[in-house]
């Protein structure tokens, strides 16, 4: 079967993860890995076979333009920002897994559709709000949010350079998503670099204020909702199904990862790849003409 060719910029966390999961993948194949120095996560995408280089973005554009029609951009917002218009020049879906937002936000479990993938640019939010903003959109349907808040607590060994250097976009991009594809009215993003030993898999609590504090439609939509994120995140699970006092509904989440990087206890990690990979492939699959 033919395949899509791709190109990452910053082998970091996520990108070498990404490097692991698109070797799975029937309709993407990694053609070129840049990052601005050279680094470990250039030497592994060399032993792949794959061109690698230290001279970012505009290597990779020249280079490829003619053959890359999908870019995955895992370094920070402020460099995406520079990065996004050469790609657009190149003709080249970026697929932003930074805080930047320059596209729109597209949670696989809530709004990938033809729309979203007609675009030039698309923006991953954050592990955060891959995690939460499927389950408050679900609650939103059921129940109508008026507000919505998050704890999102990581194992600090999985927080890499990028993830500390955007704490402050990591809570406003989560935030800015949990209202505009979650539906809350209001939000507030609390996140936790958890430095415990043994490390913690990916733990998110979930508040919701709601105006039709029905419990039994707010379960079923959010059962529905663990299976839909499911389907490309297995690891995506309960630790406390919703659960209501007065009009305020509290849910937990916690999220393993398959361990293909780094160990399972970085579900913050495998979360935002998944979700990539899966719109990527979405992506390749109408650029192959469905099939």
């Amino acid at each position: 079967m033919k395949k899509i060719k791709v190109g990452i910029i910053g082998p970091g966390n996520i990108g070498q993860d990404l490097m692991v999961k698109l070797g799975r993948s029937d309709y993407l194949e990694v053609s070129c890995v840049v990052n601005i120095k050279e680094s470990e996560g250039l030497e592994k995408a060399r032993a792949k076979g794959i061109d690698a280089s230290a001279e970012g973005v505009d290597y990779l554009i020249e280079n490829h333009k003619n053959d890359i029609q999908i870019v995955f951009d895992c370094t920070s917002a402020a460099a995406h920002i520079v990065s996004a218009p050469k790609l657009k020049e190149a003709g080249m879906f970026a697929i932003d897994l930074t805080p930047a937002a320059i596209g729109p936000y597209c949670v696989p479990a809530v709004n990938l559709d033809d729309k979203i993938l007609e675009m030039e640019n698309v923006n991953l939010v954050t592990c955060a709000g891959q995690a939460t903003t499927p389950m408050v959109a679900a609650i939103n349907e059921a129940a109508v949010v008026t507000y919505a808040e998050v704890v999102s607590s990581i194992s600090s060994k999985s927080a890499g350079p990028g993830t500390r250097a955007n704490i402050d976009e990591f809570t406003v991009t989560t935030k800015k998503a949990l209202k505009q594809i979650g539906g809350a009215e209001d939000a507030k993003v609390i996140i936790v670099l958890n430095p415990a030993e043994p490390p913690i898999l990916m733990r998110n609590t979930i508040y919701t204020k709601v105006k039709n504090p029905d419990i039994d439609k707010i379960r079923a939509a959010a059962f529905q909702c663990m299976e839909k994120v499911q389907k490309y995140v297995p690891g995506y699970r309960f630790l406390l199904e919703p659960i209501i006092q007065d009009d305020i509904v509290t849910t937990m989440v916690e999220v393993e990862g398959l361990g293909d990087y780094l160990p399972v206890y970085s579900g913050n990690l495998d979360i935002i790849t998944a979700a990539a990979v899966n719109i990527a492939e979405a992506k390749a699959k109408k650029l192959l003409g469905g099939k």
